[in-house]
């Protein structure tokens, strides 16, 4: 099986599939070669935004099995296997049927080129019309407007996450230019749930939608979240959200505000409830309990596993060391191209005690450790470089203070291949 995948993706580095197509004619145009699978799908919950989007899935999904629903899902990038982006009725996609649908789909590739991330969307695609399922919850890959995802003409319901800056060699160096793009998921008389944004996030999207004339149901106007606690015309809930962070209570508030619009599944505030307090979403805020890493610690230290990588997600991180009140806070930090350490870290120099910068092992697109520790140097963070987290976790073993945090941040890449080498 690994070998099929491997030959599907080494595929896809041939020159004529590496530029992106700015327009979806290309994904409608191979779509119809597989027989349209974009239009045999359940209903579709379609999400976009720069943050949250997984957790917003990750406590939907919960509160849709926690009802008895199927849910599928479609997630980018995996962490460890590819398989993780296709879930279908619950299940991650079985390595069988997986090598079946790439077969199909490459079978297509020497006359229709492709991105990997449209022939990977056809597969899934192609995959969630064959199995049946009550709702299939989809994540834009980047942006919205030109997202391979985007070939749903009559979602269910659409949801936006908070935007930040993110990918701006493709979406446009601003907020505005990136929301934008983000607000091009919106479809006329079909609603959209607004989480929390910037003022100008806020704005375009609400021209947006005016001009489709899309309903909106937006954080802090037609729903609330007052500490714990949210208020909407559908309901009241003290939430206890299962992930770590107290960001998480807006996406359990945001997976609320897509539930108030669904009234015709089943679903009950105790439903809600027993979701949100079993959601999963792995290297976002996660405790790591087992596997070689923690066994180079004592047990007196915390290790945590974040994947955030752009400012907004180095503002939540650090949101959360200050919450957690603890004076000893080692990061050990590696970073890919295209992402601003800097930009990452300025929000993190206030907590941290020293931070380990590392080269991403085996990561083709991974930033060198001295330029993450020259970037950390310039926000005011004591840093050093490191041959391998290993090498870092054992210095940091050596010296550090009790109470003491440990968390391997700035990536999901090498979040993935934290989690990978059997930690969890």
């Amino acid at each position: 099986m690994a070998d099929v995948v491997e030959a599907f993706l080494n595929r896809l580095h041939h020159p004529m599939l590496a530029s992106v197509d700015l327009s979806l004619d290309r994904m409608y145009r191979f779509l119809s070669l597989l027989g349209s699978p974009h239009r045999r799908l359940p209903p579709v919950i379609h999400i976009a935004g720069t943050n949250g989007k997984g957790s917003l899935i990750a406590y939907l999904q919960a509160i849709f099995e926690a009802t008895g629903y199927k849910v599928h899902r479609y997630t980018s990038p995996h962490l460890v296997h590819f398989n993780e982006r296709i879930v279908l009725a619950g299940r991650e996609i079985d390595n069988t049927y997986l090598e079946t649908i790439l077969k199909h789909v490459s079978a297509l590739l020497p006359t229709q080129p492709a991105t990997f991330f449209e022939a990977t969307t056809a597969a899934a695609f192609l995959a969630f019309s064959e199995r049946p399922a009550d709702i299939l919850l989809m994540e834009t890959g980047m942006g919205g407007r030109l997202d391979a995802t985007n070939v749903i003409k009559k979602p269910l319901l659409t949801a936006i996450t908070p935007i930040s800056l993110d990918h701006m060699e493709y979406l446009g160096n601003s907020i505005i230019a990136i929301a934008a793009e983000k607000a091009g998921i919106l479809r006329g008389g079909i609603s959209c749930v607004v989480g929390k944004q910037a003022n100008e996030a806020r704005e375009i999207i609400e021209q947006k939608a005016t001009a489709l004339k899309t309903p909106l149901y937006r954080y802090n106007k037609e729903w609330h979240i007052d500490n714990t606690v949210y208020d909407s015309p559908k309901r009241m809930l003290t939430l206890a959200p299962s992930l770590a962070g107290k960001h998480q209570f807006d996406n359990a508030a945001t997976a609320c505000a897509c539930i108030d619009l669904l009234p015709q599944f089943a679903i009950t505030d105790e439903h809600i409830v027993q979701g949100l307090a079993h959601a999963t979403w792995p290297a976002r805020l996660q405790r790591l309990t087992q596997g070689g890493y923690i066994s180079l610690l004592p047990e007196s230290v915390e290790l945590w596993l974040d994947g955030g990588h752009n400012p907004q997600g180095g503002e939540v991180l650090a949101a959360w060391l200050k919450e957690r009140d603890i004076k000893n806070i080692y990061l050990i930090c590696g970073m890919i191209k295209g992402k601003d350490p800097a930009a990452y870290l300025r929000f993190l120099a206030p907590y941290v005690t020293e931070l380990y910068a590392i080269t991403i092992p085996g990561e083709l697109q991974t930033r060198q450790a001295q330029e993450v520790e020259v970037a950390a140097k310039t926000v005011g963070i004591r840093a050093v470089s490191a041959p391998s987290i290993e090498n870092a976790l054992q210095t940091i073993a050596g010296h550090a203070k009790t109470p003491c945090i440990v968390c391997i941040c700035g990536s999901l890449y090498l979040a993935g291949k934290v989690l990978a080498a059997g930690n969890g």
